[in-house]
C-alpha cells in the first residue's frame, strides 16, 4: 500500500552521494565469484516456507484461544516472528524465474499472499522498478525516500503508519474490490495507488496486460473472497471479536517490524539523482554475522540487502556464502565492506541523528 505524503526538510543533498564511481574491481569479483550459486534450490525454499507458515499460523492459532495472557503474548510473538519470514518470501518470488521454481509463486500465494491479503502482484512488477539502475533513488522508484533529509518527526510517522496496514489491507480487498468492478474509475485508482508495496507516495502503478493481468485477476478475486468471508465470519460470530482482535495486532506487529527493517534497509541519503551501481550499493546495508538478531528482523536473506542489490539474482540462501567469498577476496579499503553495519540500533540511531542535523 502507498504511504502517507511525507514531508521533505529544505536541506541540500549530501554531498557526493550521486557523483560516486563505479568501483570495477568489486563489480567484477561480485559477478565472477557467484555465477554458480545463482541456481534456486526448490526444497529448501518449499521447506522454509512451510516451517514459517505452520510455525506461524499455529502460534496464532494459540494466541487467539489462550486465556492466559502469558500465552497470548508468547504466542502472538512467535507467530508474529513465524508469519513475518512465510510473509517475506513475496520478495524471492518478486526475483526469480517462475520456470525454475514451478508452482512456487501459486503456493506462496495459497499459503500466505492470500489469507495475509498481501497477494504477490503487490510486488511483483513494482520491486523490480526499485532495481532498476537509472531509477533507484529517483521519483520513480516506488521504494524510495530521502527520508534521512526529511524532518525529524517523519520517521517515528513512517514506522506509527505501518501498524494501519492490515485494516487498509482489509478494506482494500473486502470493499474497494467488489466495488471496482462495477465503477472503472475507482478500479483506475485502485490500481495505480492501492496495488503496490510501496513508500514513494508520487508512485502511480501501470495496470497490467496480458497474462500479468489475468494472474492478477484471478488472484485478487481469491483475496477479495476470502475477505469478505473474514468479515462475515466476524460479524456472525464465528470468529470471536477477540479472536480477531489479537489476529489484527499479531498482523500490525508483523507490518511495523517490516517497516522498521524498511527504515534501515537504506541510508535514504539520495534526493533523486541517478546513481552509480556502486553509489546505490553504498546507499544500502549489509548487517551480516556475527550479529544473529538480523536473522529475526531481516530474513529470507534480506540482511544481505546492499549485496542483494549487486547480485539480485542470486537466491537468499546463498547470499551467506556470496559474502564470505567477497569478504575474504576484496581489500580491506574496498566499497564493498563499507555496506556492513552491527545491528538494528545504530542503524536506527544513524538515520535519526541525520534527521535531527539537516533540520
Amino acid at each position: 500500500m502507498t504511504s502517507m505524503t511525507l514531508d521533505r526538510a529544505t536541506t541540500p543533498p549530501v554531498a557526493g552521494t550521486t557523483r560516486i564511481a563505479d568501483d570495477k574491481a568489486m563489480l567484477r569479483a561480485a559477478a565472477d565469484l557467484t555465477r554458480e550459486l545463482s541456481q534456486p534450490r526448490p526444497a529448501i525454499y518449499w521447506a522454509d516456507l512451510i516451517a514459517s507458515a505452520l510455525v506461524g499460523y499455529s502460534a496464532l492459532a494459540v494466541a487467539v484461544t489462550a486465556s492466559s495472557t502469558a500465552l497470548v503474548v508468547l504466542g502472538g510473538a512467535i507467530a508474529m516472528l513465524g508469519l513475518y519470514r512465510a510473509m517475506s518470501f513475496i520478495h524471492e518470488v518478486s526475483h526469480m524465474k517462475h520456470s525454475s521454481l514451478p508452482h512456487f509463486r501459486l503456493g506462496w500465494n495459497l499459503i500466505v499472499g492470500i489469507p495475509m491479503l498481501i497477494p504477490s502482484f503487490m510486488y511483483e512488477g513494482v520491486h523490480n522498478l526499485h532495481h532498476a539502475k537509472t531509477r533507484y533513488g529517483t521519483v520513480e522508484d516506488p521504494e524510495y525516500l530521502p527520508l534521512a533529509l526529511m524532518k525529524p518527526w517523519t520517521l517515528p510517522l513512517f514506522i506509527v503508519v505501518s501498524a494501519l496496514a492490515p485494516v487498509a489491507l482489509l478494506f482494500r480487498y473486502a470493499v474497494l474490490s467488489p466495488l471496482s468492478v462495477a465503477v472503472p474509475s475507482l478500479r483506475r485508482a485502485i490500481v495505480e495507488r492501492y496495488s503496490a508495496l510501496a513508500i514513494n507516495p508520487q508512485f502511480r502503478r501501470r495496470a497490467p496486460e496480458g497474462d500479468a493481468a489475468t494472474y492478477w485477476n484471478r488472484v485478487e478475486a481469491a483475496a477479495s473472497v476470502w475477505a469478505l468471508a473474514l468479515v462475515a465470519m466476524v460479524a456472525t460470530g464465528v470468529i470471536p471479536l477477540r479472536s480477531f482482535g489479537i489476529a489484527m495486532l499479531v498482523a500490525s506487529a508483523v507490518a511495523v517490524v517490516n517497516q522498521v527493517r524498511t527504515l534501515v534497509a537504506h541510508l535514504w541519503e539520495n534526493e533523486g539523482e541517478p546513481m552509480s551501481v556502486t553509489a546505490q550499493y553504498l546507499d544500502t546495508v549489509n548487517v551480516p554475522p556475527p550479529s544473529l538478531l538480523p536473522a529475526l528482523w531481516a530474513p529470507v536473506g534480506l540482511r544481505y540487502h546492499a549485496l542483494h542489490h549487486l547480485l539480485p539474482s542470486v537466491p537468499y540462501h546463498a547470499l551467506g556464502e556470496a559474502h564470505r567469498r567477497l569478504t575474504a577476496l576484496l581489500e580491506a579499503e574496498s566499497p564493498y565492506h563499507k555496506a556492513s553495519y552491527p545491528g538494528l540500533p545504530g542503524l536506527v540511531w544513524k538515520i535519526g541523528r541525520s534527521t535531527m542535523v539537516r533540520r
